[in-house]
């Protein structure tokens, strides 16, 4: 049997609070995202950010990229990484597109 799906109520959508991650690029420069999902995939954990947008008129208009990186781990701590071998980024992209679609308007 189908899971039926029952929008958010007002209430709902008023108390959402977004899971920011700020990553710095390879020139120092800071970036926010939100994180919108999470899962693991043969043994490692991966997640999947968009940049964030604070302001709900620029996100109506922004396309945004989905973003996937991949979480190692060291001996200093957790840390994020992309991911860069094209079979494991196929396999993870189909993952989270199957996980998002019913949520967002992805294409193909």
């Amino acid at each position: 049997m189908a899971e039926t799906k029952v929008p958010p109520t007002a209430q709902e959508e008023d108390d959402y609070t977004p899971d920011l991650i700020t990553l710095e690029d390879e020139d120092g420069k800071e970036h926010v995202f939100e994180v919108i999902d999470a899962a693991d995939l043969d043994d490692t954990h991966y997640m999947a950010l968009v940049p964030y947008v604070e302001d709900e008129k620029q996100l109506e208009e922004t396309e945004a990229e989905l973003i996937l990186m991949k979480v190692g781990e060291d001996e200093n701590g957790e840390y994020l990484d992309i991911v860069e071998d094209d079979e494991e980024l196929f396999k993870v992209s189909k993952m989270f597109e199957k996980r998002l679609q019913e949520f967002f308007d992805i294409e193909q």
